[in-house]
């Protein structure tokens, strides 16, 4: 079994509070969790509204079946038009031996 994560931090275009920033986000989790059926949350920076960091988990018997859905959700992701994807870093966990694989 193994164990994917992907954490974006993304930059919101023109959003001026706290309110227009849900308006952006949650379509975007929704929109990755039914696509993809992965966990995904807003993971950090709650208080800022023109940042966003989101947290996507996923399992899988296959590690490279993890890779791709990661990989398909961050271009998925870079693809929006109204946010910019500033960093993505991603783990990758075989659950027999506790090692994160690269």
């Amino acid at each position: 079994m193994f164990t994917g994560t992907l954490r974006v931090d993304l930059r919101l275009g023109d959003v001026r509070s706290l309110k227009q920033k849900r308006s952006v986000v949650r379509p975007i989790i929704a929109e990755v969790q039914r696509r993809f059926q992965v966990s995904v949350a807003e993971t950090a920076h709650h208080d800022l509204y023109r940042r966003a960091e989101i947290g996507v988990a996923v399992v899988s018997g296959d590690g490279s079946r993890c890779r791709d859905v990661l990989d398909s959700i961050e271009r998925a992701l870079a693809a929006r038009p109204e946010v910019e994807l500033l960093v993505a870093h991603r783990q990758l966990f075989a659950a027999d031996d506790d090692q994160e694989v690269s």
